[in-house]
């Protein structure tokens, strides 16, 4: 039987990430990939996004917060991997 391995990450993200339905985006992917946090906009004009839950769904999440909605220009995506906590309940847009 595979072990289902959870996991943390914290992504920022930069580049035209606000004004263009960034978060948004990300929470609709979040909620697709069963997964749990939260996108905010920072005031430098990038995107924070913690989530928590499976490895591999959170490695589909990187990917599409690389590309971004139709409108975004994303510069780059830093991510750092971190314990995984179980600190949401859901994925929110703050």
């Amino acid at each position: 039987m595979d072990q289902i391995k959870l996991s943390s990450v914290k992504i920022i993200v930069t580049g035209r990430v606000q004004g263009v339905g960034y978060r948004y985006f990300i929470a609709r992917i979040a909620g697709d990939l069963e997964l749990t946090g939260y996108a905010k906009n920072l005031f430098n004009g990038d995107v924070e996004i913690i989530a928590e839950g499976r490895f591999e769904f959170l490695e589909g999440l990187i990917e599409k917060a690389k590309s971004g909605p139709r409108g975004a220009h994303v510069k780059t995506c830093k991510t750092e991997w971190l314990d995984f906590k179980k600190k949401y309940d859901k994925f929110e847009i703050l």
